[in-house]
């Protein structure tokens, strides 16, 4: 920006120049009537407003902030915004540059008019890229009487760009968020707001499913329906019809949803309630998301999970089993507002094959991994799905001469399901067990990281974690977070506790532990701060529901004292001149 002061010049008049002075009065009493009229105007959609604004920067570059969406959660508004793809490559988003617009509402009383403004603006909270032809920008819950209906601007342009009017709002949980085509004949698509059973397959007949797309000269619109094949959780699978088919490379995008039938309040006849939706599938233009790389060939493993806030964390877990041999991993990205965006991007730069996939949708962990199972199916032979304080482990025979399914050391969790692969062709699904550990006696965060602080743990192993084929799992997707549902011709192996096991970090330091409050990503999963299911196994034993440090936590949770992943990190993964451990060192870089 040009800080320079201009010279302030000041001219007389003349009082021959008496008609220059009434032709200027008469311009500038007529921008107060113009305003009276904006006051009294309701207008519909601006796509750029024309005031400017000396203070702002100048700016021929930016785009067009075209608002197609709103959705409200508890925390903010979720805007998504249009961009062609061209811009997308080239912008680079801050939600610093971006400012949120609210609108007083249009129902508020004579005496609250006279107190609000006419607009409220506030700083967008985030900003990012949601695929290629979108981004997302979060913006604060509307405060007082104004409308989630907000709009945008650029704070640095001199004009303020995308200020939308027209439009609604709709609910995070009465929503259909995601599509993803599952070949050329299904796509697949997410939904809030279903209320299906958890834990099993929900009948598809009640649901219909709309395709709906723009003609090319986007004066009409067409609608095409199909009838969903399954249902189960949040997941629908819908038949692809014809006319889709055949068109879906002629248009940039096809608008998706369902409709279900529901009951009138009131009366005893059902309607048909179509379901709002923000998800789309792409035609002309869109890459498709094809692995990048060697041809046709798949990774042996990948990992998948889906974090909220895990900067900190992140590092260790995806270096320490790339060193046991994954090779491929999907970050689903939970509205982080940490620095894990820039974590990722530092550990994909240094060759660790990381993807940050932006999942703004809450508690939708079980749909998170369905919607990861396909995105993997053509790049990964198998799929670990776990979390980023659980590490895989493989302890050392206790006897001399046991013969182990795989030798403890670098890339055996590769050669592990490899050797699955190859010597059980209907094992789909290898099930491993947690053992939980607490802080064993600390008090802060281990700087070594959970593998060599944290060593002891309760004595009785709890739950699994699973690496599965996405390639074998059943239509549905059905999935309850620690294992899939599988087509009938296949079935899953446990695998022995003397093969390979799973230290989960779950109970850690109290400045750790205590965010778990706040978010729980399981669809099914009550939040801790909610007085419901207190007895429930994803709970820490007689917390409540209030993130108060207990007395003596640190020494809780410990029945047995292990530290047979501490030695083996140190011995295998430790510098021998430092000492330090390489998510240390790469954290220091």
């Amino acid at each position: 920006m040009d800080t320079r002061k201009r010279k302030r010049v000041t001219t007389l008049i003349p009082p021959s120049s008496n008609t220059c002075i009434k032709a200027l009065i008469l311009c500038f009493s007529f921008f107060p009537f113009l305003l009276f009229l904006s006051h009294h105007i309701h207008i519909q959609e601006v796509g750029l407003v024309g005031f400017r604004n000396p203070t702002r920067l100048a700016s021929t570059t930016l785009p067009q902030l075209r608002v197609q969406i709103r959705v409200l959660f508890p925390h903010c508004v979720l805007v998504i915004v249009g961009v062609n793809k061209e811009v997308n490559d080239r912008h680079r988003y801050r939600n610093e540059d971006i400012e949120c617009l609210y609108h007083r509402q249009l129902n508020e009383s004579d005496a609250d008019r006279r107190v609000n403004k006419e607009f409220d603006v506030r700083p967008a909270l985030s900003a990012d890229g949601y695929d290629e032809f979108r981004w997302i920008v979060r913006c604060p819950v509307p405060a007082g009487n104004y409308s989630a209906v907000v709009g945008l601007r650029w704070r640095r342009a001199d004009v303020a760009a995308g200020v939308h009017r027209g439009g609604g709002v709709d609910k995070w949980d009465m929503v259909t968020y995601e599509a993803v085509m599952d070949g050329e004949e299904s796509v697949v698509l997410f939904v809030k707001g279903l209320n299906l059973r958890p834990d099993r397959e929900s009948d598809p007949n009640q649901f219909t499913c709309r395709f709906r797309w723009e003609t090319m000269d986007r004066r009409e619109s067409e609608v095409h329906t199909s009838k969903a094949i399954t249902a189960a959780q949040e997941v629908v699978r819908c038949a692809l019809p014809e006319d889709v088919r055949t068109n879906i490379r002629k248009v940039e995008r096809v608008e998706v949803t369902i409709s279900m039938r529901t009951q009138i309040h009131g009366r005893g006849h059902l309607q048909q309630m179509i379901i709002p939706s923000v998800a789309e599938i792409r035609g002309r233009g869109s890459s498709g998301g094809k692995r990048d790389g060697d041809g046709d060939g798949k990774y042996e493993l990948c990992a998948c999970t889906m974090v909220w806030n895990q900067a900190s964390a992140i590092r260790e877990w995806i270096m320490y089993h790339a060193w046991l041999g994954v090779e491929r991993w999907f970050v689903y990205d939970n509205n982080s507002d940490d620095d894990l965006k820039v974590v990722i991007e530092e550990l994909d730069e240094k060759y660790y094959n990381v993807t940050r996939h932006v999942w703004p949708w809450i508690k939708s962990q079980e749909a998170g991994f369905s919607h990861c199972a396909l995105r993997a199916r053509d790049e990964c032979s198998w799929v670990a799905f776990f979390d980023v304080d659980e590490f895989f482990y493989f302890p050392p025979p206790r006897h001399r001469g046991d013969n182990a399914m795989v030798n403890p050391g670098q890339n055996s969790l590769r050669e592990l399901v490899a050797n699955l692969t190859s010597s059980a062709a209907n094992i789909a699904e290898m099930r491993t067990t947690c053992y939980s550990f607490g802080p064993s006696g600390l008090t802060t965060v281990p700087v070594q990281g959970v593998t060599s602080g944290y060593t002891c743990r309760l004595q009785s192993p709890e739950r699994h974690k699973s690496i599965v084929r996405p390639d074998a799992l059943d239509d549905t997707l059905l999935n309850a977070v620690h294992h899939f549902r599988l087509r009938k011709e296949f079935r899953y192996l446990n695998m022995p506790l003397g093969t390979v096991l799973i230290n989960h970090y779950k109970y850690q330091v109290w400045e750790s532990f205590k965010t778990k409050f706040y978010r729980r990503v399981s669809t099914y999963v009550a939040d801790w701060l909610e007085n419901q299911n207190e007895g429930s196994r994803d709970r820490a034993p007689g917390l409540g529901t209030e993130a108060i440090e207990p007395p003596n936590w640190h020494l809780r949770f410990c029945e047995v004292w292990d530290t047979r992943l501490r030695d083996f990190v140190i011995a295998n993964l430790a510098d021998p001149t430092t000492g330090m451990l390489p998510w240390q060192s790469a954290a220091l870089q």
